[in-house]
């Protein structure tokens, strides 16, 4: 987003974009091997036991002989984009300034394709170091629309994926989020309403908000990263958008009647009438 062979100065730059200066001369510090083996330990746990807070993680990772305490997990946590899910006290409280959109599906019928989007990111373990996957998803079909490897957390990767499920499926009713500081962005919520979606957003740790969410993060991890350990972002991008492919044409899905995802949106999509 920031370029130093730009026209306008840097402090300009981060002006216009809303960010400190400093933000711009960032370089992010390396982690080391042992955080990066926590890392991993967690994110396993995690997809096995979502309930799971630092507490509950630092516990059994002493179990487990893991020497760590709770503060060292809950900042591994929070460089991973994860939290445990379930509803928390004071979930209307707002993000730093940020907007927080109210939830638009509670007792909603979702059966259309193109209804319901939903966004996500989830956390992916290399073999030195990690990387976010970000995707679009159809809420009623399972169809992966668009998905996106990146190195960072920033709102332009959710911009840039949510950008191509547009340009190659038309837009939806709603954008259905997470309260992750990508969402709250001001530059994901506007390109929402450029396309004129309504936002929907879920209760901060609410686990039943994006609970189909949380399987195709728990089969893309078991069923293709868990299994290699990439050297690159390059690779690990390479292989996690041919499993997609793949999960959207050829793995069906029991609750969408052994359908594939490509199946299940094509027969889903709305009908065109035409005019007489």
């Amino acid at each position: 987003m920031i370029t130093r062979d730009n026209k306008l100065p840097v402090t300009r730059q981060c002006q216009l974009l809303g960010l400190a200066r400093s933000t711009a001369y960032y370089r992010p510090r390396s982690v080391s091997p042992a955080d990066l083996t926590l890392m991993r330990r967690i994110d396993g746990l995690h997809l096995e036991h979502p309930f799971m807070g630092a507490r509950m993680l630092r516990d059994q990772l002493n179990r487990e002989g893991l020497d760590v305490g709770r503060k060292h997990v809950s900042t591994l946590m929070k460089r991973m984009g994860i939290e445990a899910l379930y509803r928390k006290p004071g979930t209307s409280k707002k993000h730093p300034g940020h907007e927080v959109y109210p939830y638009l599906l509670r007792s909603l019928a979702i059966n259309r394709a193109n209804q319901v989007w939903a966004l996500d990111t989830t956390y992916i373990p290399m073999a030195k170091g990690f990387v976010y996957l970000t995707v679009v998803v159809d809420w009623a079909s399972r169809k992966v629309l668009a998905a996106k490897v990146a190195i960072t957390l920033e709102a332009c990767h959710a911009v840039d994926v949510l950008q191509e499920a547009f340009n190659r499926h038309g837009r939806p009713e709603i954008v259905n989020t997470d309260q992750g500081s990508q969402f709250t962005a001001q530059e994901f919520v506007q390109a929402v309403k450029d396309r004129g979606c309504h936002l929907s957003m879920d209760g901060r740790g609410a686990w039943r908000d994006n609970v189909f969410v949380e399987r195709l993060w728990k089969s893309v991890k078991y069923e293709r990263v868990y299994l290699h350990a990439y050297d690159s972002v390059t690779e690990a991008r390479q292989s996690i958008m041919q499993y997609m492919d793949w999960y959207n044409r050829s793995r069906p899905h029991s609750s969408l009647g052994k359908k594939t995802p490509d199946e299940a949106y094509a027969v889903m999509l709305p009908t065109v009438k035409l005019a007489a």
